[in-house]
């Protein structure tokens, strides 16, 4: 009986439902909500854009907003970020790790 009560206590526990979770790839729940909200937002505004950009380059007197084409030109590359995705830095090097050699040469 007492090699039954020590195996018993060094054996480790495992929950039944152990490796039950979310299958891979499926978003969690309040992510997916939160995504649909932010959709259906820019998707509502989306004719209004142009409009608000034309605002911010041009300015409005009517509002008191001076012209500011940088800003405007800032907005439009924060946007396309998420339309355009970044490019994945890469590392290149010679032969066995070494540093890339370069020889330019020119005739007159």
């Amino acid at each position: 009986m007492n090699s039954k009560v020590e195996q018993s206590t060094t054996e480790k526990w495992i929950p039944p439902n152990a490796g039950k979770g979310r299958v891979k790839g499926v978003p969690n729940k309040s992510t997916a909500i939160v995504r649909d909200a932010i959709a259906l937002l820019l998707e509502r505004n989306s004719s209004k854009m142009d409009e608000w950009l034309q605002m911010v380059a041009y300015g409005d007197e009517g509002l008191g907003l001076k012209p500011a084409p940088d800003k405007a030109l800032d907005i439009i590359h924060k946007m396309a970020e998420y339309h355009i995705p970044k490019l994945g830095r890469t590392e290149m090097t010679g032969q066995d790790g070494d540093d890339i050699k370069v020889s330019v040469s020119w005739q007159k």
